[in-house]
Protein backbone atom coordinates (compact mmCIF):
# COMPACT_ATOMS: atom_id res chain seq x y z
CA UNK A 1 0.00 0.00 0.00
CA UNK A 2 1.24 3.48 -0.91
CA UNK A 3 1.86 5.88 1.99
CA UNK A 4 -1.00 8.10 3.49
CA UNK A 5 0.56 11.78 3.21
CA UNK A 6 -0.35 14.67 5.29
CA UNK A 7 0.60 18.24 4.47
CA UNK A 8 0.05 21.46 5.97
CA UNK A 9 0.33 24.89 5.39
CA UNK A 10 -0.56 27.01 7.99
CA UNK A 11 -0.38 30.47 6.88
CA UNK A 12 -1.72 29.81 3.21
CA UNK A 13 -5.76 30.88 2.68
CA UNK A 14 -6.09 31.02 6.22
CA UNK A 15 -4.75 27.33 6.80
CA UNK A 16 -4.34 24.82 4.38
CA UNK A 17 -4.15 21.30 4.90
CA UNK A 18 -3.81 18.54 2.28
CA UNK A 19 -4.54 14.29 2.79
CA UNK A 20 -3.09 12.19 -0.12
CA UNK A 21 -1.49 9.13 -1.30
CA UNK A 22 1.70 8.92 -2.81
CA UNK A 23 0.44 6.63 -5.44
CA UNK A 24 -2.37 4.73 -6.86
CA UNK A 25 -3.07 1.00 -8.22
CA UNK A 26 -4.65 0.20 -11.09
CA UNK A 27 -6.19 -3.21 -12.62
CA UNK A 28 -4.57 -4.92 -9.25
CA UNK A 29 -1.07 -4.53 -10.66
CA UNK A 30 1.41 -5.88 -8.18
CA UNK A 31 3.13 -2.73 -7.87
CA UNK A 32 1.99 1.12 -7.53
CA UNK A 33 2.13 3.96 -9.72
CA UNK A 34 3.94 6.94 -8.00
CA UNK A 35 2.38 10.49 -8.73
CA UNK A 36 5.74 11.45 -9.02
CA UNK A 37 6.68 9.76 -11.90
CA UNK A 38 3.20 10.88 -13.52
CA UNK A 39 3.95 14.36 -13.23
CA UNK A 40 7.28 13.62 -14.60
CA UNK A 41 5.35 12.08 -17.35
CA UNK A 42 2.95 14.76 -17.89
CA UNK A 43 5.47 17.77 -17.68
CA UNK A 44 7.41 16.19 -20.66
CA UNK A 45 4.04 15.40 -22.70
CA UNK A 46 3.19 19.21 -22.21
CA UNK A 47 6.83 20.19 -23.01
CA UNK A 48 6.20 18.10 -26.17
CA UNK A 49 3.33 19.47 -27.50
CA UNK A 50 4.40 23.10 -26.83
CA UNK A 51 7.40 22.61 -29.01
CA UNK A 52 5.52 20.72 -31.57
CA UNK A 53 3.29 23.97 -32.32
CA UNK A 54 6.91 26.25 -32.17
CA UNK A 55 9.25 24.04 -34.04
CA UNK A 56 8.62 25.25 -37.95
CA UNK A 57 7.30 28.30 -37.21
CA UNK A 58 9.57 30.14 -35.11
CA UNK A 59 12.71 27.84 -34.87
CA UNK A 60 12.79 26.43 -38.53
CA UNK A 61 12.96 22.31 -37.12
CA UNK A 62 11.15 19.78 -38.74
CA UNK A 63 8.70 18.38 -36.74
CA UNK A 64 9.69 14.52 -37.75
CA UNK A 65 12.87 15.36 -36.67
CA UNK A 66 12.18 17.03 -33.61
CA UNK A 67 10.39 14.18 -32.05
CA UNK A 68 13.19 11.86 -32.84
CA UNK A 69 15.61 13.92 -31.07
CA UNK A 70 13.24 14.62 -28.33
CA UNK A 71 12.81 10.91 -27.63
CA UNK A 72 16.43 10.27 -27.72
CA UNK A 73 16.78 13.40 -25.42
CA UNK A 74 14.09 12.25 -22.63
CA UNK A 75 15.93 8.35 -22.63
CA UNK A 76 19.63 9.92 -22.28
CA UNK A 77 18.64 12.43 -19.58
CA UNK A 78 16.93 10.07 -17.20
CA UNK A 79 20.04 7.93 -17.67
CA UNK A 80 22.26 10.96 -17.15
CA UNK A 81 20.28 12.08 -14.16
CA UNK A 82 20.19 8.97 -12.45
CA UNK A 83 23.98 8.27 -13.02
CA UNK A 84 24.97 11.78 -11.95
CA UNK A 85 22.78 11.40 -8.60
CA UNK A 86 23.89 7.90 -7.71
CA UNK A 87 27.53 8.98 -8.48
CA UNK A 88 27.90 12.25 -5.97
CA UNK A 89 25.38 10.47 -2.99
CA UNK A 90 28.22 7.93 -3.28
CA UNK A 91 31.29 10.64 -2.99
CA UNK A 92 29.33 12.14 0.11
CA UNK A 93 30.85 11.01 2.75
CA UNK A 94 28.25 11.22 4.78
CA UNK A 95 25.20 9.86 3.11
CA UNK A 96 24.03 7.06 4.11
CA UNK A 97 23.10 5.70 0.85
CA UNK A 98 25.64 4.56 -1.52
CA UNK A 99 25.50 2.98 -5.01
CA UNK A 100 27.51 0.37 -7.39
CA UNK A 101 26.90 -0.16 -11.10
CA UNK A 102 24.15 -2.67 -10.25
CA UNK A 103 21.83 -0.44 -7.82
CA UNK A 104 22.26 2.54 -9.86
CA UNK A 105 19.38 0.94 -11.93
CA UNK A 106 17.43 -1.56 -10.10
CA UNK A 107 16.80 0.77 -7.29
CA UNK A 108 15.47 3.66 -9.22
CA UNK A 109 11.80 3.19 -7.81
CA UNK A 110 13.31 4.02 -4.26
CA UNK A 111 14.25 7.58 -6.00
CA UNK A 112 17.23 9.61 -7.03
CA UNK A 113 17.43 11.21 -9.84
CA UNK A 114 19.19 14.77 -10.37
CA UNK A 115 17.91 17.74 -12.35
CA UNK A 116 21.11 18.82 -13.39
CA UNK A 117 22.51 15.53 -14.67
CA UNK A 118 19.17 15.02 -17.05
CA UNK A 119 20.21 18.32 -18.38
CA UNK A 120 23.52 17.57 -19.15
CA UNK A 121 22.69 13.81 -20.46
CA UNK A 122 19.62 15.53 -22.69
CA UNK A 123 22.64 18.02 -24.29
CA UNK A 124 24.96 15.08 -24.55
CA UNK A 125 22.15 13.20 -26.56
CA UNK A 126 21.07 15.97 -28.36
CA UNK A 127 24.21 16.66 -29.39
CA UNK A 128 24.22 13.50 -31.55
CA UNK A 129 20.96 13.00 -32.51
CA UNK A 130 20.72 16.69 -33.94
CA UNK A 131 23.87 15.33 -35.73
CA UNK A 132 22.48 12.28 -37.29
CA UNK A 133 18.94 13.77 -38.15
CA UNK A 134 20.86 16.56 -39.75
CA UNK A 135 19.32 19.25 -37.28
CA UNK A 136 20.46 22.28 -36.18
CA UNK A 137 21.50 21.92 -32.72
CA UNK A 138 21.42 25.44 -31.36
CA UNK A 139 17.98 26.23 -32.83
CA UNK A 140 17.04 22.87 -31.06
CA UNK A 141 18.62 23.94 -28.11
CA UNK A 142 16.33 27.06 -27.83
CA UNK A 143 13.40 24.84 -28.01
CA UNK A 144 13.94 22.64 -25.59
CA UNK A 145 15.30 24.94 -22.73
CA UNK A 146 11.45 26.23 -22.83
CA UNK A 147 10.24 22.56 -22.67
CA UNK A 148 12.89 22.19 -19.69
CA UNK A 149 10.83 24.65 -18.55
CA UNK A 150 7.68 23.75 -18.39
CA UNK A 151 8.77 19.99 -17.41
CA UNK A 152 10.24 21.69 -14.50
CA UNK A 153 7.55 23.68 -13.33
CA UNK A 154 5.65 20.59 -13.35
CA UNK A 155 8.11 17.98 -12.67
CA UNK A 156 8.69 20.00 -9.16
CA UNK A 157 5.36 19.20 -7.78
CA UNK A 158 6.64 15.65 -7.77
CA UNK A 159 8.75 17.00 -4.77
CA UNK A 160 5.67 18.34 -3.14
CA UNK A 161 4.01 14.75 -3.49
CA UNK A 162 6.99 12.91 -1.88
CA UNK A 163 7.51 15.96 0.90
CA UNK A 164 11.29 15.87 -0.18
CA UNK A 165 13.81 18.48 -1.65
CA UNK A 166 12.33 21.06 1.02
CA UNK A 167 14.46 23.74 2.67
CA UNK A 168 16.34 24.64 6.50
CA UNK A 169 13.77 25.16 8.83
CA UNK A 170 12.10 28.31 8.35
CA UNK A 171 9.31 30.90 11.12
CA UNK A 172 6.16 29.30 11.75
CA UNK A 173 4.60 33.28 10.16
CA UNK A 174 6.48 32.73 6.87
CA UNK A 175 3.71 32.76 4.43
CA UNK A 176 4.57 29.78 2.73
CA UNK A 177 5.91 27.74 5.64
CA UNK A 178 5.13 24.07 5.51
CA UNK A 179 5.22 21.17 7.31
CA UNK A 180 3.79 17.21 6.89
CA UNK A 181 4.21 13.53 8.43
CA UNK A 182 7.20 12.87 6.64
CA UNK A 183 8.90 16.30 7.65
CA UNK A 184 7.91 16.00 11.04
CA UNK A 185 9.40 12.53 10.71
CA UNK A 186 12.99 13.75 9.86
CA UNK A 187 13.11 17.52 11.41
CA UNK A 188 10.96 16.91 13.93
CA UNK A 189 7.30 17.31 15.22
CA UNK A 190 6.36 21.38 14.95
CA UNK A 191 9.33 22.03 12.66
CA UNK A 192 8.25 24.11 9.68
CA UNK A 193 10.48 24.33 6.48
CA UNK A 194 10.69 26.15 3.04
CA UNK A 195 9.06 24.56 0.58
CA UNK A 196 11.93 24.68 -2.19
CA UNK A 197 9.64 22.69 -4.73
CA UNK A 198 7.33 25.55 -5.06
CA UNK A 199 9.87 28.13 -5.22
CA UNK A 200 11.70 26.68 -8.02
CA UNK A 201 8.21 25.57 -9.94
CA UNK A 202 7.43 29.38 -9.75
CA UNK A 203 11.00 30.84 -10.67
CA UNK A 204 10.08 27.89 -13.82
CA UNK A 205 7.09 29.09 -14.39
CA UNK A 206 8.35 32.71 -14.75
CA UNK A 207 11.57 32.03 -16.64
CA UNK A 208 9.20 30.30 -19.27
CA UNK A 209 6.59 33.22 -19.43
CA UNK A 210 9.30 35.79 -19.98
CA UNK A 211 11.54 33.77 -22.69
CA UNK A 212 7.79 32.30 -24.52
CA UNK A 213 7.44 36.50 -25.01
CA UNK A 214 11.22 37.17 -25.20
CA UNK A 215 12.09 34.35 -27.97
CA UNK A 216 9.07 35.70 -29.93
CA UNK A 217 10.26 39.39 -30.19
CA UNK A 218 13.29 39.67 -29.20
CA UNK A 219 15.37 36.52 -30.73
CA UNK A 220 18.42 37.62 -32.89
CA UNK A 221 20.41 34.63 -32.68
CA UNK A 222 20.44 30.71 -32.24
CA UNK A 223 21.39 29.69 -29.04
CA UNK A 224 20.52 32.56 -27.50
CA UNK A 225 17.39 31.72 -25.37
CA UNK A 226 19.19 28.83 -24.11
CA UNK A 227 21.90 31.24 -22.67
CA UNK A 228 19.31 32.51 -21.67
CA UNK A 229 17.63 29.78 -19.94
CA UNK A 230 20.66 28.55 -18.19
CA UNK A 231 21.19 32.19 -16.76
CA UNK A 232 17.87 32.17 -15.61
CA UNK A 233 17.68 28.75 -14.05
CA UNK A 234 21.26 29.04 -12.56
CA UNK A 235 20.88 32.16 -10.72
CA UNK A 236 17.36 30.70 -8.86
CA UNK A 237 18.61 27.20 -8.28
CA UNK A 238 22.10 29.02 -6.69
CA UNK A 239 19.85 30.35 -3.98
CA UNK A 240 17.35 27.56 -3.57
CA UNK A 241 19.68 25.59 -3.69
CA UNK A 242 21.71 27.02 -0.40
CA UNK A 243 17.76 26.44 1.37
CA UNK A 244 17.88 22.58 0.84
CA UNK A 245 18.39 20.06 3.00
CA UNK A 246 19.37 17.18 0.70
CA UNK A 247 21.83 18.34 -1.46
CA UNK A 248 24.44 16.27 -2.91
CA UNK A 249 27.96 17.61 -1.66
CA UNK A 250 31.47 17.37 -3.17
CA UNK A 251 33.59 17.76 -0.14
CA UNK A 252 32.14 20.70 1.75
CA UNK A 253 30.71 22.02 -1.47
CA UNK A 254 27.27 21.56 -2.56
CA UNK A 255 27.57 20.29 -6.48
CA UNK A 256 24.04 22.16 -7.39
CA UNK A 257 25.04 25.54 -6.13
CA UNK A 258 28.47 25.62 -7.43
CA UNK A 259 27.50 25.07 -11.07
CA UNK A 260 24.26 26.32 -10.67
CA UNK A 261 26.78 30.06 -9.91
CA UNK A 262 29.39 28.66 -12.71
CA UNK A 263 26.74 28.17 -15.13
CA UNK A 264 24.65 31.27 -14.60
CA UNK A 265 27.73 33.47 -14.87
CA UNK A 266 29.44 31.40 -17.84
CA UNK A 267 26.06 32.16 -19.88
CA UNK A 268 25.32 35.65 -19.51
CA UNK A 269 28.82 36.15 -20.37
CA UNK A 270 28.27 34.42 -23.54
CA UNK A 271 24.87 35.89 -24.13
CA UNK A 272 26.17 39.51 -23.88
CA UNK A 273 29.36 38.25 -26.95
CA UNK A 274 26.89 36.89 -28.75
CA UNK A 275 24.55 39.64 -28.65
CA UNK A 276 27.21 42.07 -30.02
CA UNK A 277 28.56 39.91 -32.68
CA UNK A 278 24.98 38.53 -33.99
CA UNK A 279 24.42 42.66 -34.34
CA UNK A 280 27.72 43.58 -35.79
CA UNK A 281 27.73 40.99 -38.56
CA UNK A 282 24.06 40.70 -38.94
CA UNK A 283 23.58 36.71 -38.21
CA UNK A 284 20.57 35.25 -39.69
CA UNK A 285 18.46 33.11 -37.88
CA UNK A 286 18.10 29.01 -38.74
CA UNK A 287 14.63 29.32 -39.54
CA UNK A 288 14.66 32.03 -41.81
CA UNK A 289 17.60 30.15 -43.93
CA UNK A 290 17.06 28.42 -47.35
CA UNK A 291 18.91 25.18 -45.54
CA UNK A 292 15.62 24.93 -42.97
CA UNK A 293 13.57 25.59 -45.39
CA UNK A 294 14.04 22.67 -47.99
CA UNK A 295 14.17 20.09 -44.87
CA UNK A 296 11.20 21.13 -43.79
CA UNK A 297 9.16 21.19 -47.52
CA UNK A 298 11.18 18.08 -48.17
CA UNK A 299 9.54 16.23 -44.76
CA UNK A 300 6.53 18.01 -45.56
CA UNK A 301 6.22 16.49 -48.91
CA UNK A 302 7.41 13.15 -47.59
CA UNK A 303 4.66 12.78 -44.55
CA UNK A 304 1.84 14.15 -47.39
CA UNK A 305 3.01 11.11 -49.93
CA UNK A 306 2.79 8.86 -46.99
CA UNK A 307 -0.61 9.84 -46.57
CA UNK A 308 -1.94 9.67 -49.81
CA UNK A 309 -0.49 6.00 -50.17
CA UNK A 310 -2.28 5.24 -47.39
CA UNK A 311 -5.48 6.51 -48.28
CA UNK A 312 -5.04 5.05 -51.85
CA UNK A 313 -4.05 1.98 -50.23
CA UNK A 314 -7.33 1.92 -48.36
CA UNK A 315 -9.17 2.93 -51.27
CA UNK A 316 -8.11 -0.27 -53.45
CA UNK A 317 -8.69 -2.35 -50.32
CA UNK A 318 -12.52 -0.91 -50.53
CA UNK A 319 -12.58 -1.07 -54.39
CA UNK A 320 -11.42 -4.97 -54.28
CA UNK A 321 -14.09 -5.84 -51.86
CA UNK A 322 -16.40 -4.54 -54.21
CA UNK A 323 -15.44 -6.33 -57.07
CA UNK A 324 -15.31 -9.38 -55.07
CA UNK A 325 -18.67 -8.83 -54.45
CA UNK A 326 -19.73 -8.40 -57.75
CA UNK A 327 -17.83 -11.35 -59.07
CA UNK A 328 -19.39 -13.27 -56.33
CA UNK A 329 -23.25 -12.00 -58.14
CA UNK A 330 -21.64 -13.08 -61.25
CA UNK A 331 -21.09 -16.55 -60.40
CA UNK A 332 -24.37 -17.59 -59.19
CA UNK A 333 -25.00 -20.68 -61.06
CA UNK A 334 -27.45 -20.60 -63.43
CA UNK A 335 -29.43 -23.39 -61.64
CA UNK A 336 -30.37 -21.15 -59.12
CA UNK A 337 -30.86 -17.89 -60.94
CA UNK A 338 -33.61 -19.78 -62.65
CA UNK A 339 -35.15 -21.43 -59.48
CA UNK A 340 -35.06 -18.29 -57.77
CA UNK A 341 -36.75 -16.61 -61.09
CA UNK A 342 -39.25 -19.22 -61.31
CA UNK A 343 -39.90 -18.81 -57.21
CA UNK A 344 -40.56 -14.77 -58.42
CA UNK A 345 -43.17 -15.72 -60.78
CA UNK A 346 -45.29 -18.43 -58.75
CA UNK A 347 -45.09 -15.73 -56.30
CA UNK A 348 -46.28 -12.90 -58.67
CA UNK A 349 -49.30 -15.24 -59.96
CA UNK A 350 -50.51 -16.81 -56.71
CA UNK A 351 -50.56 -12.77 -55.69
CA UNK A 352 -52.81 -12.19 -58.96
CA UNK A 353 -55.20 -15.13 -58.09
CA UNK A 354 -55.88 -13.86 -54.49
CA UNK A 355 -56.91 -10.50 -56.73
CA UNK A 356 -58.96 -12.20 -58.45
CA UNK A 357 -60.78 -14.00 -55.77
CA UNK A 358 -60.60 -10.58 -53.70
CA UNK A 359 -62.61 -8.85 -56.50
CA UNK A 360 -64.98 -11.72 -57.10
CA UNK A 361 -65.70 -11.63 -53.35
CA UNK A 362 -66.48 -8.02 -53.46
CA UNK A 363 -68.99 -8.30 -56.73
Amino acid sequence: MTTHMTAEFPNLFSGTVINYFRGFNLFSLSFYIYWYGVLIAVGIVLAYIYANFRAEKTFGISRDRMFDVVFACVIGGFLCGRIYYCVFRTLDPDSPTKYNFITTFTTIRDGGIAIYGGIIGAVLTGLIFCKLRKVNFRAMADLASLGFLIGQTIGRWGNFINQEAYGAECDKDWLFAMTGNRIAEEMGSGVYVHPCFLYESAWCLVGFILLHFYSKKLHTYDGEVALLYVAWYGLGRMFIEGLRTDSLYWGKFRVSQVLAFASCIAATVLFVIFKILAKKKNWVLYVNTEESKALIAADNEKSNSKKQKKEKQAKSILAEELDDTAENEENIPEEITKDDNAADNENSTENSDEKDENNNEGE
